[in-house]
């Protein structure tokens, strides 16, 4: 296995993490990915450490919180082996302080990770969405109190715009909070929104990329054709109206064919990377 550093920190991450969104899988949408118990988990774990994959991701909503505590009892015995990755700030109910990042709803959130996790401190704390009502002040100055508090390794984000990151970095820097150094995007070769902006942003600020649903939420593993109905009682078929859409007819001519080849970018930037510049489909700068 392949380890690389997250971002610019010193934590090491394997180069092919195991998402979790499949353990304790219940309702519409993580119902439809899976519904391993912990007897089936733990197999999984063995067979991800004997590869050398020992970062574990996962969030309070997915399921909401059975993923945590399956993973949690899957991972008894060898903490010290791996790294824990989980997020929160999406809805875990319809009450007011049931979602967010506000400093209440983050030590709560935290608290109760760690208690289905079955583990005193978490690797990497990812905030799921950007939580526009709270003050960027009060959201990084709670992660810094829970990092020297010891509950939390690094802090990391999910989902955000550029300007976010760039506005929580710019904090980070000025007040001496931790900053961001992993962002885990949506990035596939049917969905590249990532390189236009989110991408020049990383490798400029030292923000890893923790991509999830590399395979297009399904749609690139080779087995959807052109034309044809989404395979009945598939994830794809009983989630499609989560996931993103298709909308170019050219993606099939070569990514469900063996024989193919991935279609190159129109253009390359040729610029330094310091620049903040990469090589997307076409550079803005």
């Amino acid at each position: 296995m392949e380890y690389r550093h997250l971002g610019a920190s010193g934590l090491k991450v394997p180069a092919l993490s195991f998402g979790a969104g499949t353990f304790g899988g219940s309702g519409p949408l993580f119902g439809a990915w899976g519904n391993s118990d912990a007897k089936e988990a733990r197999r999984l774990v063995d067979i991800c450490l004997e590869a050398g994959v020992n970062l574990f991701d996962t969030a309070d909503v997915y399921s909401n919180g059975a993923s945590e505590e399956v993973l949690g009892e899957a991972l008894k015995g060898r903490r010290d082996a791996v790294l824990i990755s989980t997020k929160t700030s999406l809805p875990m109910g319809d009450g007011p302080a049931d979602s967010g990042s506000s400093r209440s709803r983050l030590i709560r959130s935290v608290d109760a990770a760690l208690k289905r996790l079955g583990t005193d401190y978490i690797d990497l704390l990812q905030l799921h969405a950007y939580d526009a009502a709270t003050p960027v002040e009060e959201v990084l100055s709670t992660l810094d109190d829970l990092v020297r508090a010891g509950k939390l390794r690094y802090v990391g984000v999910s989902n955000f715009s550029g300007w976010q990151v760039m506005k929580s970095l710019g904090l980070a820097d000025k007040h001496g909070y931790p900053r961001y150094v992993a962002h885990q995007v949506y990035y596939s070769l049917v969905g590249r929104d990532y390189e236009w902006e989110l991408m020049p942003v990383g490798l400029d600020q030292g923000v890893g990329a923790l991509v999830w649903s590399p395979l297009g939420w399904g749609r690139l593993t080779g087995k959807i054709r052109r034309g044809q109905p989404l395979p009945e009682k598939s994830r794809l078929h009983d989630t499609a109206s989560f996931g993103p859409p298709v909308e170019d007819e050219h993606l099939y001519r070569w990514s469900m064919r063996s024989n193919a080849s991935p279609p190159k970018p129109a253009r390359q930037c040729r610029r330094s990377p310091s620049t903040g510049c990469c090589n997307a489909l076409q550079c803005r700068r």
